[in-house]
């Protein structure tokens, strides 16, 4: 439902690729999306997802091939294609459009079913009639008006399709129903033209026309369904505003103006009611906003000047002016809408066996349904009953269950982990999350608030306590480290501008450098000063009574000399214990790795009831202990939300990225949680197994139901109108099985 169109550079030696999107229609089982991806994949520099739940078409594709060409290549299936591309409006716009075509093919279908039942109920009624004993009997002729006028009418979808599919050297579901009703009407009518009106057996009208009935009816609750999947991601579209209230230059004067309009830098006005059009921070008013599906929060959140707001959610009661920080694509409802997209429309490990039989399903069908009719002449049966048993065979084969059980509970899963604000990014996590044996946090925003203050300060003799403090908050005023931020915040009270740093540069784990005033400034771990030659031999004593306090520290050197230390505290956040102890209920064992002082770490540990607290942890000793872990055969999670963070979330088995975090760690974690709220750890992992599971229910009854359907009505126990009837709800439970998942919500 979103837009993944953009150039990405391809290793080197190699040409660029380019990621399009093509919503295809006409797509009506398993047979046909495989046979759009066989195409595609079959010619060199695409590689192609068909999704036919969603009835679109992800390519990765040569620069240098031709979008028009891939197009051409899935008309040349016999299906429709239609590229998104263009302004962020104009693609909504496109989607706004395939999914009224969508809606206005329901209509159709629906409609389509109600002439067709019109028509088909007085066929079965005399059937109906004779297993009641009551005699009911229609005159051939009527039937064969009425019959015909299915066939024709309703039939002739099944024909254009199945045309196409010939067509294009292929075999689908409507090759099957076409094969299938003719059959049953071309006998029916041969026995009234060559028997006579008055003196033929049995006619087989009824069966023709509740096939075609009942699949039509099957098809117009399938797309329902369908539809109903994707309602998440349809919602979160729908949060896109097309035009934002924009402040002129003097402040006084506003406009309605297109949301490409809208710059960085300018400011907007939200009036009460209306949907935020960007990414800004409050700089006048205050109010409550309800970003419920953002991030799942059900209660409105209180803004005030200073405060972030995010595109999409809906403002209370107040007015409030807003400095634009992102627009488009680069806000985080733009973010949400890839993330969901990206899960919904990858595919599955498990599909792939699924994909495989689909592309020789109907052949194969067609085989079995020559070999039932001629088994049951050479085993003496009559010509009627092996002509039914052959029919029934081509009706009840469904390939659409097929191609539908994966995509479908894929949708409605992470549609409803959604809607909780649990993003799942990599879909091969649904498989590993029901593995999980070991789930490791780290510290600081994750198990804390990630909102240190300055509650200790320790000077060297002689150091200025306004110039050391200043110095620092320049050094890290662009970092976005919480620790860092608490050096900013805290040197405000001074009443001075921040001094300008150069030079800075990050070491990832221990520390920042910058050069100020012509000295260099160290500020990070003791080990970190250590390493760049800061005696700290004299300072043992004070650094370790600091430690005793449970605080986290940080030292300042100048020039090489230790200047000042430190100590920060950050509140363990409220649900923490309540979370570790669900996790460890499950039979999780919880571990907590930190770079924070051991002691710190041990006490926030023991508080919170964690397996096991290990302090004093570079990034590259956590990937050496996650390595250990998954050595000794256990499949772990790891729970951060910092640029420390990003290689051990990507090293992980299931990579968990707080949704406040950086930018870094969201982009390594398979999940993301946009709701800060360590319970949603655990719900991560029960929509996960949910889902999982319902794939392999969905696996298991589309192939459970061919594998016994099909040889009862090779055996003649199913006449053909009830083969049509089983053949058409096949799909529709397997739909329906997937849908349950949007029931789920996360707990409370």
């Amino acid at each position: 439902m979103t837009d993944r169109t953009q150039t990405v550079t391809a290793p080197s030696g190699s040409s660029k690729s380019q990621n399009l999107v093509f919503d295809i229609s006409g797509m009506h089982c398993a047979a046909c999306s495989a046979r759009v991806e066989r195409v595609l994949n079959a010619k060199e520099g695409i590689e192609a997802q068909v999704n036919l739940a969603l009835e679109r078409a992800d390519i990765k594709v040569r620069s240098d091939i031709d979008a028009d060409a891939i197009k051409a290549m899935i008309e040349k299936t016999g299906f429709g294609a239609s590229l998104r591309e263009g302004s962020l409006s104009e693609r909504q716009a496109q989607a706004e459009a395939v999914d009224a075509n969508r809606e206005r093919d329901e209509r159709r279908s629906f409609y389509l079913f109600l002439f067709s039942a019109v028509l088909t109920v007085p066929l079965v009624a005399p059937m109906v009639g004779h297993w009641l004993g009551l005699g009911w009997h229609m005159p051939a002729l009527i039937q064969l008006v009425l019959a015909s006028l299915v066939q024709i009418v309703v039939g002739a979808r099944f024909y254009r399709g199945a045309a196409k599919a010939l067509g294009s050297g292929s075999a689908n579901m409507d090759v099957l129903v076409a094969m299938g009703t003719s059959a049953a009407f071309l006998f029916s009518l041969y026995q009234v033209v060559t028997l006579g009106a008055a003196s033929v057996g049995h006619l087989y009208f009824e069966a023709s026309a509740a096939i075609l009935t009942l699949i039509v009816f099957g098809k117009w609750l399938e797309g329902r369904a369908r539809r109903s999947a994707a309602d998440a991601l349809r919602a979160l579209m729908e949060l896109r505003p097309r035009e934002a209230r924009l402040l002129g230059k003097d402040g006084a004067s506003e406009q309605m103006v297109p949301i490409e309009k809208v710059k960085m830098g300018d400011h907007v006005r939200v009036l009460p009611g209306e949907v935020v059009p960007v990414d800004g921070v409050i700089i006048e008013g205050r109010s409550e906003f309800d970003e419920a599906l953002l991030s799942g929060e059900s209660e409105p959140v209180l803004r005030e000047t200073g405060d972030k707001v995010i595109s999409g959610a809906v403002n209370g009661v107040g007015s409030v002016v807003l400095d634009v920080a992102a627009i488009g694509d680069d806000t985080v409802l733009a973010r949400i809408i890839r993330l969901v997209d990206q899960a919904q429309t990858g595919k599955a490990k498990m599909q792939s066996l699924a994909d495989r039989i689909s592309a020789i399903f109907v052949p194969v069908v067609i085989g079995i349904a020559v070999l039932t009719f001629l088994a049951w002449i050479i085993w003496g049966g009559s010509f009627e009953a092996a002509f039914v048993a052959a029919v029934s065979v081509l009706v009840i084969a469904c390939p659409c269950a097929l191609g539908l059980a994966t995509p479908t509970a894929l949708v409605a899963g992470t549609g409803a982990a959604a809607r909780s604000g649990i993003l799942i990014r990599d879909i091969d996590v649904l498989e590993i999350a029901g593995k999980v044996s070991h789930v490791v946090f780290d510290k600081t925003g994750t198990l804390t608030e990630g909102k240190p203050s300055i509650v200790a300060l320790q000077f060297a003799k002689g150091v200025d306590e306004t110039e050391t403090m200043l110095a620092v908050a320049a050094v890290q005023s662009g970092s976005e480290h919480p620790l860092a931020k608490a050096c900013v915040a805290d040197a405000k009270k001074y009443g001075q501008a921040l001094p300008r740093a150069e030079a800075i540069t990050a070491h990832v784990g221990k520390g920042v450098e910058g050069k100020l005033a012509g000295s260099i400034y160290l500020i990070g771990t003791r080990a970190f000063l250590e390493e760049n030659g800061v005696d700290l031999a004299e300072w043992d004593g004070v650094i370790g009574a600091m430690a005793e306090t449970d605080l986290t520290l940080s030292l300042v050197a100048r020039d090489g000399s230790f200047a000042a230390l430190l100590g920060f505290r950050d509140e363990v956040r409220k649900e923490a214990k309540e979370a570790v102890a669900k996790l460890e209920a499950r039979g999780l064992k919880t571990l907590l790795l930190s770079g924070d002082v051991p002691k710190t770490v041990a006490r926030v540990g023991q508080d919170l009831g964690l397996s096991e607290a290990i302090g004093g942890v570079s990034p590259k000793q956590k990937l050496e202990k996650l390595s250990d872990l998954q050595a000794d055969g256990h499949v772990v999670a790891m729970v951060g939300d910092g640029l420390n963070d990003a290689p051990a979330l990507a090293k992980a088995d299931v990579g968990i990225a707080m949704g406040s975090g950086t930018d870094v760690a969201i982009g390594a974690a398979a999940i993301t949680l946009m709701r800060v709220d360590i319970n949603l750890v655990g719900d991560a992992f029960d929509i996960a197994g949910r889902t999982y599971r319902k794939i392999w229910q969905n696996l298991f009854w589309a192939f459970f139901y061919n594998i016994v359907g099909i040889p009862l009505a090779a055996l003649g126990f199913l006449n053909p109108a009830i083969a049509g009837a089983a053949m058409a709800f096949s799909s529709v439970s397997v739909v329906s099985n997937a849908l349950l998942l949007r029931r789920w919500k996360a707990r409370d």
